[in-house]
C-alpha cells in the first residue's frame, strides 16, 4: 500500500530533534522557525515534557470518557488559570478542525441558527464546517459548501455590519490570521465584532489555534482588546505535538448529556502533554520570551532592506517578499538549513518555539540577509 499522496514533501527525514533545532538521518543539523504549523510551543523533546508523558503511559494511556479522568480536571483549572477565564468550561478533543467543529455546533444548538461570518484569507481547518468556513475553495468539496457561509474582509466594519443580521449563529474569527499571511484583527475591529453579536443575539468564536498559547506574548492574542468571547478554541501548541485541541466555553452555555461526545479526546497521554505543557510555559516563562524575542525580530528585520511588509505579534510573523525572491524560503532550508513557513503568493511565516533565543534568530537574521541582499 502506498500513502495517499497530497502533501508535498522536502527531501529531509528528520529523526531527532531538541530545542529549536532538527537532526535529519544523514546527520545534517536544522533551525526550526517553523514548529511543525506552529505545534512545537516549550521546545522539542523537552524533558520535563518527555518525563511525564514516560510516567504515565506506564501507568495508564487511555479509556474511554465514561469514567472519571482526573488530569482533565487538574488541565482545565491550570488553563483557566494561566489564560485568566476561570468561569469558563473546558471540552477535550484531538484537534483544531475538531475544535472549530464543537464551537460551530454549540453556536448553532445555542441560537438555533445555521449562518456563520467568516472573514477572507480565513483558515479554520479540513473537516465539513471548518472547511467550509476556511476561505479556500480548492479545499471545499461540494458537500462542505452546503453551509451557510458569509465572508466578509478583516477589519471592514461597514462589510461585516452589512453581513450582520437576527439569522447568525455565530461569528469565528482567528486572534491572527495565520495559513492567511499573518494578517492581524485590529482591537477596534474585535470591539466591534463583539458589540454586534451582543445586539444580534449571536456567538463569537475566537479560533487561537495557532495564535493562542502564549505565541504573541498574550496566553491567547485577542485578549490585546480587553474581550471575552464565547467560544475559544485551542489546539496546535496546547500539546507541543501531542494530538490535543479544546472549546473554553462561556458559563451561560449550558450543557446537556450527549451535545458533545468524543473517544480519543482528553485522554490521559493527552492531559499530562497539555499540562506538561502550561507547566513549562509558566516555569520558564515563555510567554515573556515569545514578547522579547519577537519583538527584537520585527525590531531587527525593518533593519533589512528589501523586504516588502512586515508584521506579527510575539513569534508569530509574516514577512512579505517581492516577487524576484520567490526562492528565499527554499534557500533559507537548502544553503541555511533553517525551516520557516509560507503563506501565498510570497510570505514566509515564523512560527517557532517559544523558547527561542535571540542568539537562534540572530542565525536566521543573517540568512534572511544574506538571501535578499
Amino acid at each position: 500500500m502506498n500513502l495517499f499522496d497530497v502533501y508535498p514533501l522536502f527531501d529531509i527525514n528528520p529523526v531527532k530533534a531538541q530545542g529549536s533545532w532538527l537532526w535529519c538521518d544523514k546527520g545534517e543539523k536544522y533551525l526550526d522557525l517553523y514548529g511543525g504549523h506552529a505545534v512545537i510551543s516549550i521546545g522539542h523533546s523537552h524533558p520535563q515534557y518527555v518525563n511525564a508523558l514516560t510516567k504515565q503511559l506506564s501507568n495508564i494511556g487511555f479509556y474511554s470518557n465514561s469514567v472519571q479522568n482526573k488530569l482533565q480536571e487538574e488541565l482545565a483549572e491550570k488553563l483557566g488559570v494561566i489564560s485568566g477565564y476561570t468561569d469558563y468550561n473546558l471540552f477535550l478533543c484531538n484537534s483544531g478542525a475538531e475544535a472549530n467543529e464543537n464551537a460551530l455546533k454549540i453556536a448553532s444548538f445555542v441560537t438555533g441558527r445555521r449562518k456563520i461570518i467568516a472573514f477572507h484569507k480565513a483558515f479554520h481547518g479540513r473537516t465539513s464546517g471548518a472547511v467550509a468556513a476556511t476561505d479556500n475553495p480548492k479545499i471545499v468539496a461540494p458537500f462542505n459548501a452546503e453551509h451557510n457561509i458569509t465572508f466578509v474582509p478583516l477589519n471592514d466594519e461597514k462589510a461585516f455590519d452589512q453581513a450582520m443580521d437576527e439569522s447568525v449563529a455565530a461569528v469565528i474569527i482567528e486572534g491572527i490570521q495565520g495559513v492567511g499571511g499573518i494578517q492581524l484583527p485590529t482591537s477596534s475591529f474585535l470591539q466591534f465584532i463583539e458589540k454586534k453579536c451582543k445586539q444580534h443575539n449571536a456567538m463569537l468564536i475566537l479560533d487561537e489555534i495557532q495564535s493562542g498559547y502564549g505565541r504573541t506574548g498574550k496566553f491567547f492574542a485577542h485578549q490585546v482588546a480587553n474581550i471575552r468571547p464565547h467560544l475559544i478554541t485551542t489546539a496546535k501548541g496546547m500539546g507541543n505535538g501531542f494530538p490535543i485541541g479544546s472549546v473554553l466555553i462561556h458559563p451561560d452555555i449550558k450543557p446537556w448529556s450527549g451535545m458533545l461526545g468524543t473517544t480519543f479526546g482528553g485522554n490521559y497521554l493527552a492531559c499530562t502533554a497539555a499540562i506538561a505543557v502550561l507547566d513549562v510555559i509558566e516555569k520558564e516563562k515563555l510567554m515573556d520570551n515569545a514578547s522579547t524575542v519577537g519583538s527584537y525580530l520585527l525590531e531587527k528585520l525593518g533593519q533589512i532592506n528589501g523586504l516588502f511588509d512586515i508584521r506579527g505579534k510575539g513569534l508569530m510573523i509574516g514577512i512579505d517578499l517581492p516577487d524576484d525572491k520567490k526562492t528565499v524560503r527554499t534557500n533559507l532550508l537548502k544553503t541555511h538549513k533553517i525551516f520557516t513557513g509560507e503563506a501565498k503568493p510570497n510570505t514566509i511565516r515564523l512560527l517557532p518555539s517559544l523558547t527561542l533565543t535571540k542568539t537562534e534568530a540572530d542565525i536566521f537574521l543573517q540568512a534572511l540577509e544574506i538571501e535578499v541582499a
